[in-house]
């Protein structure tokens, strides 16, 4: 893109980055628009660096608009607060599903795995990796380990 496309379309490079994804499950901590920024090695210092290069090297007889020059600036803190809240959000989740999964200790529960259903107690909880791990002992002194909230059928 030529500087002069910069004065006349100052946003449209960014319409792949600022792209808004639903939130989904913990598993896609971070959430697309930041994955873009982080992949793109771009972050807010770098955003208002590309708005300063863009005042610095803009067509003097064609300056970018004050209006224009706000509303690019309310956009980047919009991207930032976006960012801010989706990782607030996946902290909140991850203590959500930390807490639930407490609440399964000495619980009786069926587990579905790749080869049948496992029944049995919880026995123990781990919180290493991105999701609670529970450790389960059936009826016959078994341990099924690394199970996930996911994979419990039923709780008694």
């Amino acid at each position: 893109m030529r500087m002069r496309d910069w004065n006349t379309t100052p946003l449209l490079w960014m319409e792949n980055i600022m792209a808004i994804s639903p939130i989904g499950s913990t598993a896609n901590a971070g959430g697309s628009t930041d994955t873009n920024l982080n992949s793109l090695g771009l972050d807010m210092q770098s955003l208002l660096q590309i708005i300063l290069t863009q005042l610095t090297y803009q067509d003097p007889l064609k300056p970018v608009d004050n209006f224009e020059f706000v509303s690019q600036l309310a956009q980047f803190t919009s991207l930032e607060q976006s960012r801010q809240t989706t990782d607030k959000l996946d902290s909140l989740l991850s203590l959500q599903s930390a807490g639930q999964t407490f609440g399964l200790l000495g619980r009786n529960v069926d587990v579905k795995t790749d080869a049948s259903l496992v029944s049995g107690v919880v026995k123990g909880v781990s919180l290493q990796g991105s999701q609670p791990q529970l450790t389960i002992e059936s009826a016959d002194g078994q341990f099924l380990t690394n199970a996930t909230l996911a994979q419990i059928v039923t709780v008694r």
